[in-house]
């Protein structure tokens, strides 16, 4: 399989404690039902692509450590040495077993070429790329002969976003686009 069949729900950050158990960062609304017992995910490499060797990962038990971070333990990875070798990958899975997103969501890859539109239609640009910050998600808006700007992807910056018609309408800073 190759993008879009596989998408994006997890990265590996790090080892977590001596048995082979990582913290992993639930890229996904639904983190229980897409790291539960049992589900085996595809390993992609550190740039989301498909591990090129087809490699995959057994979920033998998960818990939840904050928000959208989870600890799991896979049935390959036994020691914390070996743990340590999965840091930084991504973890994939064949869209058709998840679920769609609604109207008004948007899966990551989707985002760059979209346009970005302020309330009243007027245009800023257009979606280049997506850049990953502490702070969450954040657009790389080109265009309109400008420098690229990082526009931050969540409320209140981003009233809607409409796949059908790939735009982002947006409410930025005051300033951001000047």
């Amino acid at each position: 399989m190759t993008p879009p069949d596989l998408m994006i729900v997890g990265r590996l950050r790090k080892a977590h404690g001596l048995k082979g158990e990582l913290a992993v960062e639930a890229f996904t609304d639904t983190p229980a039902a897409v790291f539960a017992a049992g589900r085996v995910v595809s390993v992609g490499t550190v740039d989301g692509d498909p591990d090129p060797s087809g490699r995959t990962l057994t979920v033998q038990r998960v818990r939840e450590q904050g928000d959208r971070s989870l600890l799991v333990t896979f049935d390959e990875i036994g020691d914390r040495t070996t743990a340590d070798l999965w840091r930084g990958r991504y973890l994939l899975l064949p869209a058709s077993e998840l679920t769609p997103p609604a109207d008004d969501e948007v899966y990551v890859h989707e985002l760059p070429g979209m346009r970005v539109l302020l309330p009243d239609g007027a245009s800023l640009g257009v979606v280049s790329g997506v850049v990953e910050l502490p702070q969450g998600l954040a657009l790389e808006v080109s265009g309109d002969g400008r420098q690229s700007v990082l526009l931050p992807f969540h409320d209140p910056f981003v009233a809607s976003v409409d796949r059908a018609a790939k735009t982002i309408t947006a409410t930025p800073p005051p300033g951001l686009f000047e």
